[in-house]
């Protein structure tokens, strides 16, 4: 059996662009699928998949998905990135979908089978002010979720998680500005005001999302430690990472990082020194399954647990894939959870089902969702000045910071 083509499907209904690659056999009827959502740049991966990996994979056998990996990753010289890492991430899911079909099991049958029934997911708790945070982490909890993260608007500021819209909207912080201190002051109150009232049955998460200086940071995990987050994310950027040995000695507070690594020997300091305590891989920009999985049993033997990236720019297929390792890796923390809309699983059947804060597997071969190709070509990109990138972010004196 040989790979007889490899092509990109774009779509986006829910208005966030979604990159699926698509990889075909020269058996009749079996493909698979895999995400290389890269929702700031699609089009330069679907370049990438369409114009260098498709010529490289034609004709290969797609059982070596190993070998398709490592022969693939140093194929551009120049390695790693996100345009590269999501194109070779999306054909390396694909591989393993193709895969499990073809041995009749779900993915998570030939990682090792099931350490769990079902993986717990964290739902996205967000408010003007403390109590309607409060009001919805309380709805999340009556639902049956365990773990909720909660992000609160800063009056007058463009707040990361906190932008409450009653329908699909683009990635896009809007014009407002952004002050670190006033963050910074108001965040404490929030989980004190969470923990007093919800009680110790819900475990609390937050997303600082690289966005204050980071000995604010620093200040920011300490104060939060009386209130037991479940863990503090992404309070460094990555450029930032000597920090992390600072925040270990002054704060217990289990911290989350990696959503914006896109080369796999970034995680190996913080994992080997014991800095960090889970690991948000985004899968496809990691370069897929494969690495992913390695990843984790690295994480095993350091204590370190997975908290797979998962927002709404990642598709049905990529969550799926998700899912595969959270059934199959014995250190599984936690899932972030996106709630597809029924446009969305309509395009993608076989989404994985979610209740009572978890998401549960289906027996289905492989990744276990398919793709309606004409459905998905009735969604387009939208249009959009930037073509998905983030617009930028300014503090009051104008000035550009990470978003």
């Amino acid at each position: 059996m040989k790979i007889s083509d490899v092509r990109t499907i774009c779509t986006a209904p829910e208005g966030i662009r979604l990159v699926v690659v698509k990889v075909e056999t020269d058996e009749p009827g079996l493909y698979g699928l895999g995400c290389a959502t890269f929702t700031q740049r699609p089009l330069a991966v679907v370049t990438a998949v369409e114009e260098y990996l498709k010529p490289f994979l034609v004709g290969r056998d797609p059982d070596d998905i190993e070998d398709v990996y490592q022969s693939a990753y140093v194929s551009s010289y120049w390695r790693g990135g996100p345009v590269l890492n999501n194109a070779l991430g999306g054909v390396d899911m694909a591989l393993w979908d193709i895969k499990g079909k073809r041995a009749g099991m779900p993915v998570y049958q030939l990682l090792g089978g099931k350490c769990r029934h079902a993986a717990a997911l964290y739902a996205h708790a967000t408010g003007r002010d403390i109590s309607e945070v409060e009001d919805e982490a309380r709805r999340y909890k009556e639902e049956g979720y365990r773990y909720v993260r909660c992000q609160i608007s800063v009056p007058g500021y463009s707040t990361y998680g906190s932008t409450i819209s009653p329908g699909p909207q683009p990635l896009g912080l809007g014009s407002d500005p952004w002050e670190p201190t006033p963050y910074c002051r108001l965040i404490p109150k929030l989980f004190e005001r969470l923990r007093d009232s919800l009680g110790d049955e819900v475990e609390l998460l937050h997303d600082v999302h690289e966005r204050v200086p980071p000995i604010q940071a620093v200040g920011l995990a300490s104060e939060l430690e009386p209130y037991h987050l479940f863990f503090l994310e992404d309070p460094f950027a990555p450029e930032d990472a000597e920090y992390f040995r600072l925040l270990r000695q002054r704060t217990a507070t289990p911290i989350a990082m990696g959503e914006l690594f896109v080369n796999q020997a970034e995680y190996v300091p913080l994992i080997r020194e014991r800095l960090i305590d889970f690991i948000r891989v985004h899968i496809s920009d990691i370069g897929g399954l494969s690495m992913a999985r390695k990843l984790a049993a690295l994480c095993e033997f350091f204590g370190v647990r997975t908290a797979w990236h998962g927002p709404g720019d990642l598709s049905p297929v990529g969550h799926a894939a998700n899912l595969q390792l959270d059934l199959a890796c014995h250190n599984f923390g936690v899932q972030e959870q996106h709630v597809f809309d029924e446009r969305t699983r309509e395009v993608f059947p076989g989404c994985p089902e979610i209740r009572d804060g978890y998401m549960w597997p289906s027996d289905s071969p492989g990744l276990g969702v398919d793709i309606d190709d004409v459905l998905a070509a009735k969604y387009p990109f939208p249009e959009d000045p930037l073509n998905g990138g983030w617009p930028p972010v300014r503090r009051l004196d104008g000035t550009v910071i990470r978003p």
